[in-house]
């Protein structure tokens, strides 16, 4: 089909639902800008690419810096520029504007932040990896998180020679640990009182949208954790027969082959259909 035809027709299940469940994954916000490569990081890292020999930010967080002080100096730099030097964007305003009057709910392996600062109900988000935002403690000797905007500010004001001076490593308040971000790498990662409330909300969200017409709604998301959001679109779009699951990711847009005749896949730049979806 036509891809203004596709665009159309989503349009018109977005008007007819009566839920929508987005599922956001990188691919979204790559849309939107916020890219980890060329320019952009480029622009921000220059002597990490110059002593390193960097080329992204995301393989730039696995490199094994030597001590704590130069690993949060890079990395109180990389939050910083992903999470709170960002101005609102017109991608994530959009989607906004067109779920605003449904009843919606996210669920997201995205930890950057971007739906709750969008002005999306943080009460409706469901970031299932983390978030930028927030410190755990690396042992984690309690299933806690901690806010730390004041912290990577800190980091960032008093860092000199590409370290932070060792007084900032941050430490865990109970147990003395270092600190480490509360983002989903392996079985440390906390999941606390606040994530169990969203996973909850998520779950009554799907419990009082069951056998209702409700739009799948999946945008960017690949195959690197399909198992989160689009197996599980998919699954429940097999099971609901007044269900659509609509897809949009350039490059790596797919649906299954069972719900075909229920599925909308737009290979497309999601920020370009959702500035069409919004007309």
């Amino acid at each position: 089909m036509d891809k203004n035809k596709l665009i159309q027709k989503l349009k018109e299940e977005i008007e007819n639902s009566e839920y929508i469940l987005i599922g956001a994954g990188a691919g979204l916000s790559t849309s939107a800008g916020f890219l980890y490569d060329g320019k952009r990081f480029e622009d921000n890292f220059k002597d990490y690419i110059k002593k390193y020999g960097f080329t992204d930010m995301y393989s730039a967080g696995f490199y094994n810096f030597p001590t704590l002080e130069e690993y949060w100096a890079y990395f109180s730099l990389y939050v910083y520029i992903n999470r709170y030097d960002i101005e609102e964007n017109e991608t994530y305003l959009n989607l906004y504007n067109i779920v605003k009057n449904k009843n919606y709910f996210v669920i997201t392996t995205n930890v950057d932040g971007r739906f709750a600062d969008s002005k999306f109900d943080k009460d409706k988000i469901f970031a299932v990896q983390g978030d930028f935002s927030l410190f755990q403690c690396s042992k984690p000797c309690r299933q806690e998180t901690f806010y730390n905007e004041k912290y990577i500010r800190e980091m960032i004001k008093y860092k000199k020679e590409m370290k932070i001076p060792t007084e900032l490593i941050p430490k865990c308040p109970y147990c003395g640990e270092n600190m480490s971000m509360n983002l989903r790498a392996d079985s440390t990662f906390v999941q606390d009182k606040n994530w169990d409330k969203q996973k909850s909300k998520y779950e009554n969200f799907l419990k009082n949208s069951y056998n209702s017409k409700i739009l799948f709604l999946e945008l960017g998301v690949g195959f690197n954790t399909p198992s989160i959001i689009k197996y599980n679109f998919w699954r429940m779009t097999l099971n609901n027969k007044k269900s659509v699951y609509a897809s949009i990711n350039l490059g790596e847009c797919y649906g299954a082959s069972d719900i075909e005749e229920r599925s909308i896949c737009i290979d497309a730049d999601i920020s370009e259909v959702l500035k069409k979806l919004i007309k």
